[in-house]
This record gives structure tokens, C-alpha cells and sequence, in this order.
């Protein structure tokens, strides 16, 4: 379809414009830009008035569990690509921990074509680092990324075996993808559930300390300086991860990290009962390390905002915060508390916020997205926001409904998400 979107703050980083703007879609491209006193002849296009609304390049989540195949009644291709673009992510990267593991050219396939059958968006596969993620065996990287991966990732857990885990990195770094590290020492984080501190002895629960992430922070960053592998840092939690990233930036490493919104929009002291609706990996944590994030993500250390979307059942996380699953959906709340924790308050510019959710998301997985570039793809974003609502689970096109956000009052909604040109979700 062909389509105009008038009066819009457009939010482009890529190409340095923030004002507003008239948009032309054309046969599902960027076909103009304009500014007010300019035009483009586009007859029998449908308009949007975005009149006091962000339109920003289609946002990219790295970061998301969708359970297919497997493990269906928590979450499918098809519900979690639609809860995707209600969001407003025009592209996500599932994660491999489905059963079968995406190890395998053929597992990498059927993701693939399921995806081409079911999902309104973009889906960018990941493959496992290890045959089945027993953390044994390194998988054929080319082979897959053949097939169609775009990264590699033992998420759910780490490579434990550095040696394994170093050879997955060269494997990576020849066939040019991204290394995403989930960074647990499984040795150290024993039966913890949520961040060790007076929270989680007032519950009784086991705790997890900071150690638990950033002794596997330092080791990746490590085997990718020996390697020349690029790495990717999944839902970074700490203040000394953050720090660490600094540093290994300014030495040149390959490095670039995520913060997930619930990690920068709540602390472990909001866990007031034992509602495993607040247990995530890694879990939420102090105010100094919330502050530590969200500086990070400021001042460019953290390159980009994901979710971790991870849907579980309700029978599931009734279980109660010592043995259920980990894990909470992210994908239709990222940009209401993006807005409300980080760009309401100043920390970042709405184009920082297109920066951290669009542009450099699709750098780091090499797309040729993330941008409203004249010729490029028309993968738009659009938001609302001064938009205020409570968030209501019960609304979530995701199977999943488990957020500790339900009846938060927040600002920003996604309002349109077009992919290639179509209008994908429409609120």
C-alpha cells in the first residue's frame, strides 16, 4: 500500500532528524521526507496524521523468547510475532531454548518458513552455541546461519566449558554473526531466585548476588578480546557489568549490551510478596545498580534497549517465587516504561530512544533496517507519547500474561506498526 504520514515528529538517528515531517511510503519503501514547505506527489495514498506523535524506524527487540516448538502453550511464533507488533517491533530475535534446540540447519527451517506463514513481522532466528545447549558440542554455525540465524546464543543458560565456548566464538567470528551471551555461572547461582539481599531472606528464598553475572561478564568479554568474535551482552543487571563494558569498549574489544525495561523501571525492594510474577534471570536488583543501567544507557556504554520476552503459563508462576519458572513478558510494555522511566525524566532523548530500539539493534545483527532513509524499507513506528493508561494484562495479545507492571499507570503507546509498507497493528 501506499501511504503518507503527516505532521509526525520523525526520529531517525541514522540520518540525523529529529523534526517534523511528512513521510511517503511508496510500494513498501521511504519514497520522501518532507518538511513542511515541501511535497511529494503520492495521489490515492491512505493518510495517518501523527500530529504530535514519534515516528521512528521500526523497532528491533534482540531479545525474545517465542517457546515454538515445544513448549506452544506458553507462547507460539504466531502470538508472540502479533504481541510483537502491538509493541510496536517491526523485527525480533527468538531465542533458541525451544525443544528442539535451534541447533541444526533443519530446526533453523522450520522456524523460518513457519515464521514466512504466521508472523505479520519480521523474525531474525537464533541458533544455539551448542548442540542441543548441552554445552558439550559446538554447532555448525555455517550451516545454520545458511539456513537462515543471524546470531548465536546458549540463552537460558551459559557455556560453562571455555574452551567449548571460545570455539563457538570463532565459528561466529568466521561466519561474521554476533555471540549473545546470557552470563550465569550456573555453579554460583545455586537454587536463587531473585537478588540476594533482605528481600529475599524476608521471603526465603535463596538469593542471587551480583557475582553470579559478572564473573561470566568478565570471562566473554575476555574470550571475545582472544577472538575478535563480536559480542553481544543479553539483559545486563549490574553496575559492575555496565562498568565493565566501559572498559572493554575502550580497549577496543567487540562488545555492545542490552538493559531489558523492567531491569531500569524497578527494583528488588518493589517485591513485597512472594508473586514469582517479579522473579526474572537475571533479577531485578538494587537502586544503585538501576542507576548504574540507566547511566550506562545515557551515556552509549549500553547500545540497546531489549525485552527478554518470556511467557509462561499462569499455573506456572503460581507456583510461587522459589520454584517457578523465570521469566516475564516484555514485548507490548517496552515502550510505555521506556518513556515513563527514561525519556520523561530526561535520561534519554526520544532520539536516543530510536537509537537504542531501532538503529543500533539492526547494526548489531547487520540488517539493513533501523532507519527512514530514502530507498530503505518502510518499517515505521508509530507512538503516542503523552498517551497515560494503566497497563492491563488481561489485554495482552501475548499468551503470556506474567508482569509484575499489571496496574501500573504509564505514558507512551504504540499506535500503528507498519512492516514493508503495511499496517501490521493499528490501535
Amino acid at each position: 500500500m501506499n501511504l503518507i504520514i503527516k505532521n509526525g515528529r520523525v526520529l531517525d538517528p541514522a540520518n540525523a532528524i529529529d523534526g517534523v515531517r511528512d513521510l511517503y511510503v511508496k510500494d513498501g519503501v521511504i519514497a520522501a521526507v518532507c518538511k513542511e514547505d515541501e511535497t511529494y506527489d503520492l495521489p490515492g495514498a491512505d493518510v495517518i496524521d501523527a500530529k504530535g506523535m514519534y515516528v521512528m524506524p521500526g523497532l528491533i527487540d534482540l531479545h525474545v523468547h517465542f517457546r515454538e516448538p515445544g513448549f506452544e502453550y506458553k507462547e507460539t511464533i504466531e502470538t508472540g510475532s502479533k504481541s510483537c507488533a502491538k509493541g510496536g517491533f517491526t523485527g525480533v530475535c527468538p531465542m533458541p531454548n525451544t525443544k528442539p534446540v535451534i541447533d541444526s540447519t533443519e530446526t533453523v527451517r522450520f522456524e523460518v518458513e513457519k515464521a514466512k506463514a504466521v508472523s505479520p513481522i519480521h523474525i531474525y532466528p537464533v541458533g544455539a552455541v551448542t548442540l542441543g545447549q548441552n554445552g558439550v558440542e559446538p554447532t555448525d554455525v555455517a550451516a545454520m546461519k545458511e539456513a537462515g540465524i543471524y546470531a548465536i546464543s546458549e540463552d537460558g543458560k551459559s557455556v560453562m566449558n571455555s574452551l567449548v565456548y571460545r570455539e563457538g566464538m570463532m565459528r561466529a567470528k568466521e561466519n561474521d554473526i554476533v555471540v549473545m551471551a546470557h552470563c550465569e555461572d550456573k555453579n554460583l547461582v545455586g537454587k536463587g531466585a531473585i537478588n540476594a539481599g533482605p528481600v529475599a531472606k524476608k521471603i526465603g528464598v535463596e538469593g542471587i548476588p551480583n557475582a553470579v553475572e559478572d564473573i561470566i561478564v568478565a570471562r566473554d568479554i575476555l574470550l571475545a578480546k582472544e577472538t575478535g568474535a563480536r559480542l553481544h551482552l543479553c539483559h545486563c543487571s549490574t553496575a559492575d557489568s555496565v562498568e565493565m563494558v566501559r572498559k572493554a569498549k575502550a580497549d577496543g574489544v567487540k562488545v555492545t549490551a542490552e538493559v531489558c525495561p523492567h531491569h531500569f523501571s524497578m527494583t528488588c525492594d518493589e517485591i513485597t510478596s512472594d508473586d514469582a510474577n517479579f522473579k526474572m534471570n537475571p533479577p531485578l536488583r538494587t537502586k544503585q545498580d538501576v542507576q548504574a543501567l540507566i547511566e550506562g544507557l545515557a551515556d552509549g556504554t549500553i547500545d540497546t534497549i531489549s525485552t527478554d520476552h518470556a511467557p509462561h503459563s499462569a499455573e506456572e508462576k503460581q507456583r510461587g517465587i522459589a520454584t517457578a519458572p523465570f521469566g516475564i513478558v516484555g514485548s507490548e510494555t517496552a515502550v510505555c516504561l521506556t518513556i515513563t522511566h527514561l525519556v520523561r525524566p530526561g535520561y534519554l532523548t526520544p532520539l536516543q530512544m530510536a537509537e537504542r530500539m531501532s538503529m543500533t539493534p539492526a547494526k548489531v545483527i547487520k540488517v539493513d533496517r533501523g532507519t527512514l532513509g530514502v530507498g530503505k524499507a518502510a518499517d515505521i513506528t508509530i507512538i503516542d507519547p503523552e498517551a497515560h493508561y494503566t497497563i492491563d494484562a488481561s489485554t495482552f495479545v501475548s499468551k503470556g500474561h506474567n508482569t509484575p507492571f499489571n496496574g501500573k499507570e504509564v505514558y507512551g503507546r504504540v499506535m500503528y506498526t507498519i512492516v514493508d509498507g503495511n499496517v501490521v497493528y493499528k490501535a
